[in-house]
């Protein structure tokens, strides 16, 4: 197929995933594959080995996917990894810590809390503390990004102070794998948890596990759910050469593919991840420039999203904003802090610096409650071709 004739998308997501994705990436989900096929099966164990080697550097490790969202994924290794007497530790600064913490209760695990609150870092003092004090603990959870608000969190930190504890590391690394450089054996993790959707910059469908093979042999039986059973779905995957247990989502696997080639092409990680600083740099140095401020200090932000304070006037209004961004080429999203007014920008997927810039032009043209003005002409925004 020409990729030329396929339409340009009608506006930029500028969220945390789904993303914006290339053309090509499309294409690759216009051809039909058959699950038990060993075409498709080849495919499978390529994306797993290379997922491994994305991953880190060390052996021991090994890939697992795991049909439907991101969540699905840290459900399985929650209901999984978690045996019927361990307690799960989850350090919680933002909605998706909250919402492991939830999974675990959902499924009749213990759990124990640290919660930070949404705009500062886990206490890594009070982490070990809990650890002295609770000898219960088996496992500890954390968010590497905490798209809340964009918080990247101190996983290398939390990492060496639950492995000087002997206990079994998880980390949600849902919006920064594959955008941020990392070694998940550096980190300690015993579990690394992400999405197609992310920052791979492939389509929804699917989530995976990257694993230390020795602690997920350990999981055999465990499982609280059956579909959701991860250790099952590895073994499946081990022995019978890369078939999932169920009907996989083949279109996004194959588009999967594509997008893990387009990551190679550009560099691998390292140089997506200069990518986005840059998107980052853009965003937030426009952003200020017209009077906006970021919620977070500079020193806690990670270059996926960034959480914005909504102006204190009374003419702005989020729908409205959003709704003319929108009609000019930019989605962008809404707050999901608690404690403050804010909207979000995010700054991966197929977004380039020139997308950024184009971005403040609009958001500067949308600016209607500037008092300056004496009347909004939304005619005046840019309007993206």
């Amino acid at each position: 197929m020409d990729i030329t004739t396929i339409p340009d998308n009608p506006y930029c997501l500028l969220t945390p995933g789904p993303l914006s994705t290339t053309k090509s990436v499309k294409v690759a989900m216009l051809r039909d594959w058959c699950t038990w096929d060993d075409d498709y099966h080849a495919i499978v164990q390529e994306l797993r080995r290379k997922l491994v080697e994305l991953a880190t550097k060390t052996g021991g490790y090994t890939a697992v996917l795991m049909q439907g969202s991101g969540t699905f994924s840290v459900e399985a290794t929650i209901g999984t990894a978690v045996p019927e007497d361990g307690t799960l530790l989850v350090l919680i600064n933002g909605a998706y810590g909250t919402r492991i913490a939830e999974i675990a209760q959902r499924l009749r695990i213990r759990v124990v809390t640290n919660d930070s609150g949404e705009v500062t870092p886990p206490d890594v003092g009070l982490l070990e503390r809990t650890l002295a004090s609770d000898p219960h603990i088996t496992h500890v959870a954390v968010v590497h990004c905490e798209t809340t608000t964009g918080m990247l969190n101190p996983v290398e930190a939390i990492g060496r102070i639950v492995k000087s504890f002997g206990k079994v590391f998880i980390v949600d690394a849902m919006s920064s794998f594959g955008g941020i450089p990392l070694d998940a054996a550096d980190l300690g993790a015993d579990f690394l948890i992400s999405s197609a959707n992310k920052c791979i910059q492939g389509v929804p469908g699917f989530g995976f596990v990257i694993a230390r093979r020795d602690e997920l042999e350990k999981t055999k039986d465990q499982a609280r759910s059956l579909s959701l059973d991860l250790y099952d779905q590895w073994r499946e995957m081990e022995e019978k050469g890369g078939k999932w247990r169920f009907t996989s989502p083949t279109h996004v696997v194959r588009a999967f593919a594509q997008a893990m080639k387009e990551l190679e092409e550009e560099g691998g990680v390292k140089a997506r991840h200069l990518r986005y600083r840059a998107n980052h740099r853009v965003l937030v140095d426009g952003m200020r420039q017209l009077g906006f401020t970021c919620l977070l200090p500079d020193q806690y932000q990670s270059p996926i999203i960034t959480s914005f304070l909504s102006p204190e006037h009374p003419l702005f209004n989020f729908e409205q904003f959003y709704g003319t961004l929108k009609s000019h080429g930019f989605v962008i999203y809404p707050g999901k802090v608690t404690s403050a007014d804010t909207f979000r920008i995010g700054n991966i997927g197929d977004l380039h610096p020139e997308d950024m810039h184009r971005l403040i032009e609009a958001v500067e043209a949308s600016m209607f409650w500037d008092s300056t003005r004496s009347s909004w002409d939304p005619a005046s925004l840019p309007v993206r071709v």
